[in-house]
């Protein structure tokens, strides 16, 4: 049930009660404007929740591509140390690429 056909049918349902006896008139239209407010508050957690929703994936987008920038930082920096740890492995490998050609 969409919002325009709650309000159509709440609407409907307090023309009903307006029909009836006093006694139930009253009880009847606090209970249909408790509906009405708790309707209410239902839209505005939902929309809560979607905006919450929005937010959570906006950063864990923003996480993800921290993530991969870490990761491609660590793998260049992982390299830097075993050119100063082996300069000389550099080199030899560097040999062995030209001496298949």
């Amino acid at each position: 049930m969409n919002e325009n056909d709650f309000q159509q049918s709440l609407g409907d349902l307090i023309t009903q009660i307006e029909s009836m006896p006093a006694d139930q008139k009253e009880r009847l239209n606090a209970l249909a404007d408790e509906a009405r407010e708790r309707h209410t508050k239902m839209k505005k957690t939902v929309s809560d929740l979607q905006d919450s929703m929005d937010y959570l994936r906006l950063s864990i987008k923003y996480l993800l591509f921290d993530l991969e920038a870490t990761r491609r930082e660590n793998a260049y920096l992982r390299k830097l140390l075993e050119k100063q740890a082996n300069p000389n492995a550099e080199g030899e490998s560097g040999g062995e690429g030209n001496s298949g050609e």
